[in-house]
């Protein structure tokens, strides 16, 4: 018999070399940020910035297109929240300088 005020949620990060999906139970009502931290992740991935990193509930990024923060988010059965990692570059300038080169290259 559960508990039917707990749900459980999964947390999830990547590099290209680790990548972690953590399943856990949280109390009804746990916001997408209190989530992550107690998940432990932070522990396995101290590069996370919980403050900064942003963080989407099924590919759809909080605090856009009218979701609440990952402070406010309030999580429901069987969510997944994922943490992004900053952009190593900008992907408009990649394509940028791809088009220049193959430009020059003609």
């Amino acid at each position: 018999m559960t508990d039917s005020s707990m749900i459980t949620v999964e947390v999830a990060y990547a590099l290209p070399e680790k990548q972690a999906l953590l399943t856990l139970s949280v109390p009804a009502g746990t916001t997408a940020l209190e989530a992550v931290e107690q998940s432990g992740i932070l522990i396995s991935f101290p590069q996370i910035d919980v403050n900064s990193d942003k963080m989407g509930v099924f590919s759809q990024v909080l605090g856009t297109k009218g979701l609440d923060e990952p402070a406010s988010y309030r999580l429901r059965e069987r969510d997944r929240i994922e943490i992004y990692r900053p952009l190593i570059a900008d992907p408009k300038e990649v394509r940028r300088r791809r088009a220049e080169e193959a430009k020059a290259k003609k």
